[in-house]
């Protein structure tokens, strides 16, 4: 089914049977993190960005994943988000393989890490391609995902990564390749619960997530922590930077996320991600 600016799908996406008793990050807001979120966002100078509508920010603390703690700036906001929206289409993919309309093949996985691991441009646009624009789009607004809201938006893929023709930009904000902070913490808490297609295309998601060979940005900052387990994408295009990652370490697991648009924001990022470490472990230590 073709998405157009005025007629959002209705398609239904079944979660996993095992895994469908998790609370919503919506109602998972910790007012303690919330402030340690707010004043760390004032020590790094980033308020006014925040206020200018140039940096959107989450945090979720989902050392326990029945219990999420959420925290986030400016986190429904939509922004043009460069490659980090290659999970849609790894999602995507893994739904098909599903459907048993793509086999998982060696050759085929190793494509799906090329584009995540090393943001492979020519790998995502094989893929995509693979996958489909228009079920690719449909799957992001299906229920219960809504990982693309009608009101707010989300996670969208509208063209290829290549200098082919873009297919749709999303039909609220009209980009090509966007995200929200809020919808992509919502993805990584869904692929942490297993509810993502199933709990194996789960573990294989997280697998090629894993391992991330491009240092910069959260990479980059976190790198004081050589026992840090990071899955993570990150985007990059002129002045818009965005990263997002699963971070594990020291008996505590948490989702940050952040998209940037400025000139400075890789350095944003990798400042984001310490700040993102200590109030996770400081609303630990405050329990």
């Amino acid at each position: 089914m073709v998405v157009c600016c005025s007629i959002f799908v209705a398609a239904t996406y079944t979660l996993p049977a095992q895994a469908q008793s998790f609370p919503s990050l919506q109602d998972s807001k910790n007012p303690a993190l919330q402030k340690a979120l707010i004043e760390g966002l004032e020590k790094l100078s980033l308020t006014k960005a925040v206020a200018n509508n140039r940096l959107a920010v989450t945090v979720v603390d989902i050392t326990d994943l029945s219990k999420p703690q959420m925290a986030e700036v400016n986190g429904s906001m939509m922004m043009y988000s460069a490659s980090l929206p290659k999970i849609a289409i790894l999602l995507g993919a893994m739904q098909k393989v599903d459907d048993g309309d793509l086999n998982l093949t060696p050759a085929f996985e190793q494509q799906l890490t090329n584009m995540i691991r090393h943001s492979s441009n020519p790998d995502a646009s094989s893929v995509y391609d693979l996958v489909g624009p228009p079920y690719l789009a449909n799957l992001l607004q299906s229920d219960p995902l809504q990982l693309y809201k009608k009101n707010t938006g989300g996670l969208w893929v509208g063209r290829p990564y290549s200098r082919g023709p873009v297919w749709k930009r999303d039909p609220i904000n009209n980009i090509s390749h966007g995200a929200s902070t809020h919808e992509v913490a919502r993805f990584y808490y869904l692929l942490a619960t297993d509810r993502l297609v199933s709990p194996k295309s789960c573990r294989l998601m997280r697998n090629v997530l894993s391992k991330p060979a491009i240092k910069h940005k959260f990479v980059s900052g976190l790198q004081r922590y050589p026992d840090a387990e990071i899955l993570r994408k990150s985007g990059t295009w002129r002045t818009y930077h965005s990263d997002s990652a699963i971070v594990t370490r020291n008996k505590r697991k948490y989702i940050v996320v952040a998209l940037a648009n400025d000139i400075d924001g890789s350095k944003w990022m990798e400042r984001i991600a310490l700040m993102a470490d200590d109030i996770v472990f400081g609303l630990a230590d405050d329990v």
